[in-house]
């Protein structure tokens, strides 16, 4: 699944602060949401161009917010992404257009031609809208215009968070078995790096379907980490709390092995570097409870090295 934000839902509506900040703040909501699932709320790079109040634009109107406000939401969408446009799949001289309330619209060149674009591609393609924004209407039906006729193509479209809850828990109840794990995990946590071999040791095992979803938090963890760092190359305040949150206490989902474990199951903890001949020893480990499963990767994520994923499968330092 792939969403993206309608960036025509941005349409100079708003009247006055507070009510823009409802609207970001429930649009934010919902990427969060997104995201939680284990998949990733795509924008535009010029969204912050986009009319949202009189002649002021999202990145005018955004600086009017509290620090933390602002902080999270530019984080986003001048650095985090991510960026549809970085790999758009429609051209500028494709005609796409939609029905408006009655009147056609052209969409070539934004979030809903590109998601359009996409599902004529068979990809699961989704729109998130603003609310209150004139765009508050599902499905969103698109026509493409090639020069062989014309194909038409209905996107999904969210602007409320618990009809969007509903359609990800669908999608999430698809992974029923460890291969689509595999296959789930290798596409959406595109910040980290899966050796050949690292779904491997679960063959055989019979499918948790609650320990799926648990390995699905611990990388969707991994995967927001190594990508929280700012331009000055330290831990963002998101990567930050996620890392005093899921990486220390006692209930922390990561931990390094012990020192007695770390000697006596030295060679299981060596894995076959993803990229190189060398090897690798990871005694860090994400935790899965029932069964007891783990994730063995490589720590520290320093900003400019990747975090290599080389094993989940049952516990290997069992006493």
């Amino acid at each position: 699944m792939e969403f993206f934000v309608n960036d025509l839902s941005m349409e100079g509506q708003f009247q006055d602060l507070p009510t823009f900040r409802d609207a970001i703040g429930h649009l934010m909501k919902m990427r969060e949401v997104i995201r939680r699932f284990g998949f990733k709320l795509h924008c535009h790079r010029n969204l912050g161009n986009a009319p949202v109040m009189n002649d002021l634009a999202f990145s005018k109107v955004i600086q009017k917010l509290t620090r933390n406000e602002k902080h999270v939401v530019m984080q986003w969408v001048t650095r985090e992404g991510p960026f549809w446009d970085d790999d758009r799949h429609h051209d500028s001289d494709e005609y796409m257009e939609c029905d408006h309330h009655g009147k056609t619209e052209i969409v070539t060149d934004s979030a809903i031609g590109e998601a359009a674009y996409r599902s004529l591609e068979e990809n699961d393609c989704h729109l998130v809208s603003l609310t209150p924004s004139s765009w508050e209407f599902a499905p969103i039906s698109v026509i493409w215009v090639p020069d062989n006729g014309k194909r038409t193509v209905d996107i999904p479209n969210h602007w409320e968070k618990e009809t969007l809850t509903s359609v990800l828990e669908k999608a999430s109840q698809n992974i029923t078995s460890w291969e689509k794990l595999e296959q789930f995990s290798r596409k959406r946590f595109t910040y980290l790096t899966f050796s050949e071999a690292s779904f491997d040791p679960l063959r055989g095992h019979p499918f948790v379907d609650s320990a799926a979803r648990q390995i699905i938090k611990r990388l969707q963890v991994l995967d927001r980490i190594k990508n929280g760092f700012d331009e000055k190359k330290q831990r963002t305040p998101e990567g930050q709390e996620l890392y005093q949150k899921h990486f220390t206490g006692d209930k922390a989902w990561f931990t390094d092995s012990s020192d007695e474990e770390k000697h006596k199951f030295r060679q299981e903890l060596t894995f076959r570097h993803p990229t190189t001949r060398n090897s690798l020893f990871c005694p860090w480990h994400g935790k899965v409870k029932t069964p007891q499963l783990r994730i063995h990767f490589s720590w520290p994520a320093p900003f400019d090295k990747p975090v290599y994923v080389v094993y989940v499968g049952p516990k290997i330092t069992k006493r």
